[in-house]
């Protein structure tokens, strides 16, 4: 009975002995650690309807001179992933082509908890109207937009789509509608 004690004595201490040894291999826990994961990202719709308010349209000094002119743009609307939102757009445009941006273009949708979303498009003020539009529009532009990232949930934002903008003869307003996909990083609040 004592030789079994001390058997069994002896492989409990061994057994003690090399569960608490380094080991010196590739530990697969430390390599996971020291790793950087890439952030988990989502694509999905994105949608936005507004109206903007001409608030300037004037020869500046960033644009040249005329016809290029700059043209500052703002107002709101509501749309996925930022629920009610305000906009503001500076832009050069070529008033006689109607050309835009020329160089210079600041552009965010700023949601109502404060999370701006930077976004970039540009392409040509036609005038009259396309097919589809109603009798009201006077001028359009479907033009790509391009997300550009932003702050809060729209960190790391990335995405794109189209433009679908007009303006009315009914009104001295801008008219957007804008349907692409945005890629929103996980866990961001």
């Amino acid at each position: 009975m004592k030789t079994l004690q001390r058997i069994l004595f002896f492989t409990a201490v061994i057994c003690l002995i090399v569960s608490c040894s380094k080991y010196e291999g590739d530990d697969m826990n430390v390599s996971l650690k020291k790793g950087k994961a890439e952030p988990t990202t989502v694509t999905v719709p994105f949608k936005a309807d507004f109206v903007g308010n001409y608030d300037d349209v004037s020869v500046n000094a960033t644009c040249g001179d005329f016809p290029n002119m700059m043209v500052t743009n703002t107002g709101g609307g509501t749309g996925s992933h930022l629920g009610n939102f305000t906009h503001y757009f500076e832009f050069c445009c070529d008033v006689i082509s109607g050309y835009y941006p020329l160089g210079h273009m600041v552009a965010y949708l700023t949601a109502a908890n404060g999370d701006v979303l930077f976004v970039s498009c540009e392409g040509q003020v036609i005038d009259g109207r396309a097919e589809d539009h109603p009798d009201y529009v006077i001028s359009y532009f479907r033009d790509p937009f391009v997300i550009l990232g932003g702050t809060g949930r729209f960190a790391g934002a990335k995405g794109s789509g189209m433009t679908d903008d007009y303006n009315s003869s009914l009104d001295p307003y801008s008219h957007h509608h804008w349907t692409g996909t945005i890629t929103l990083i996980k866990g961001n609040q």
